[in-house]
């Protein structure tokens, strides 16, 4: 079977979508930091949709890590496969709007050059929340991560992401440019804003005069992006290879379900985003919120119990009567009341989340939504548990899944065997459970010392410990699967 290509693609069957617009004609507008899964099956939809009338904001996207993505589609001329799943079947469709792939680590020069050039308006990422180099507890940059300090002591050769991002708008001052817009699409509290404090900082690190231009000249409109897309497999491959008759080295699966939410602020210029269905607002702070507590923070802890359980996918878990129970409750009792959205129907959006979650052709793992929990339970969890403890309410599930946190990253699941845990906090979390062994409190309270996670606030919060304590007692006592058992039976 031939290769997908811009060769190949007028091979494709009729009944597969394919770009509606000539590519030839498509010039660069945004440059994209981070071009994993998620961007492919969001952002580059959206401008997939929009290309054939504004031909100014085809993409370049960049691999900061791995060239693998690079060397995956390569080949076919930047072609991917978008297939959307449900219980109906398989939908695919042809993306044609990531024009060129960069990898950071060996194209540097042309990267920064690209984000340095008056065609580029935009620059977004989704490079994970570990990508930013900060302090999750704070939002602030970590001055002392190893990239910064060396993006620090070589700004003409970054790695991380501020790095880059800094460099590049300093190329654009000196030149007499005006500066793109940031665009974050990453689940980072005030993402927008976080992203301007810490690239502001580290612009001011280098240089005053540069960190006040950042700070006085830089858009940064925030975003709240949503759509579940499990990694791909090999049985992906072969489905999208039967369905558009080309081989696609990286298709992409994911649901019909997607939405992004933009701050409008854009000094020059946007593609019209609203055309295609993003919504355009003054301020994504409400929306973000309720997608980070409902969504996020569901999806973590059904993640963390569920693979404890025994579950290997999403949908897997929701097939057990008692995690929907859990996960209901932790959305009903523990979460809506911290958000404060007029208007909007809560419920009915937990509702439309616990389907989701239920969609039996999305093989999303819980493995893979458990990866860098050191980073997102900041803002996924702890967040709403500070909420509920200032309001002196309940957060027995929100600690329940806390203490499943606690409990997954000892790294020996209730078999005896060893997970793999993908976090950047990993070595000093098995130190830290090596030492507390199967110990509820040594546990707690060595874990919850990593200030970088929990801050210190909670680490002296009495009710806190009380709750997690006796919730990681149950799980090494009797397990996952009982222990959730027991909290939704009382």
């Amino acid at each position: 079977m031939s290769r997908l290509s811009a060769k190949t693609l007028a091979q494709v069957p009729a009944t597969v979508r394919v770009p509606d617009y000539d590519r030839a004609t498509i010039t660069p507008g945004i440059v994209h930091l981070g071009i994993g899964a998620f961007h492919r099956a969001h952002m580059a939809v959206y401008l997939d949709d929009l290309l054939k009338d504004n031909p100014s904001w085809g993409i370049i996207g960049a691999s900061l890590r791995r060239p693998d993505t690079k060397e995956a589609l390569e080949p076919q001329d930047s072609l991917y496969t978008v297939a959307i799943r449900d219980a109906s079947g398989t939908r695919p469709r042809i993306i044609g709007s990531i024009l060129k792939i960069l990898d950071a680590n060996t194209e540097r020069a042309e990267l920064l050059a690209t984000m340095a050039s008056a065609p580029i308006r935009i620059v977004s990422l989704t490079v994970t929340e570990k990508g930013y180099c900060h302090d999750p507890a704070t939002g602030e940059l970590d001055a002392k991560h190893p990239d910064i300090v060396h993006d620090l002591a070589n700004p003409a050769a970054p790695k991380s992401a501020p790095g880059m991002l800094v460099e590049a708008l300093a190329r654009r001052k000196a030149a007499g440019l005006p500066p793109f817009a940031v665009m974050s699409c990453d689940n980072l509290p005030s993402n927008g804003e976080t992203v301007k404090r810490i690239v502001t900082k580290f612009a001011s690190l280098r240089d005053a005069a540069l960190g006040q231009w950042v700070a006085d000249q830089v858009a940064f409109p925030g975003t709240m992006v949503d759509r579940i897309v499990p990694a791909t497999t090999d049985a992906d491959r072969a489905t999208v290879a039967g369905l558009i008759g080309s081989d696609d080295a990286w298709p992409i699966t994911t649901e019909p379900f997607t939405q992004w939410v933009i701050e409008d602020h854009f000094p020059q210029g946007r593609p019209p985003f609203e055309q295609v269905g993003a919504q355009m607002v003054k301020s994504v702070e409400p929306f973000e919120l309720m997608k980070l507590r409902m969504l996020n923070g569901s999806h973590s802890t059904l993640a963390y119990l569920g693979y404890l359980a025994g579950y290997q996918h999403v949908s897997e878990a929701m097939g057990d009567d008692n995690i929907v129970k859990l996960i209901h409750g932790l959305m009903t009792q523990e979460v809506i009341p911290t958000l404060d959205m007029p208007g909007t129907d809560l419920p009915a959006y937990r509702d439309e989340l616990l389907q989701r979650f239920r969609n039996p052709a999305l093989k999303h793992r819980t493995w893979q939504i458990a990866m860098d929990g050191s980073q997102k339970l900041p803002q996924r969890l702890l967040g709403t548990i500070r909420a509920r403890l200032k309001a002196g309410a309940s957060f027995e599930r929100l600690a329940l899944g806390v203490a499943a946190w606690m409990r997954y990253v000892i790294g020996i699941d209730e078999k005896g065997e060893t997970i793999e845990v993908k976090d950047p906090l990993s070595m000093r979390m098995m130190a830290i459970s090596a030492g507390a062994g199967h110990d509820p409190e040594a546990l707690f309270d060595g874990l919850v010392a990593l200030t970088e996670v929990f801050g210190s606030d909670l680490s002296e919060n009495a009710e806190f410990r009380d709750v997690v304590v006796s919730h990681l007692e149950s799980l090494f006592d009797i397990g996952s699967a009982e222990t959730i058992a027991e909290v939704v039976a009382d």
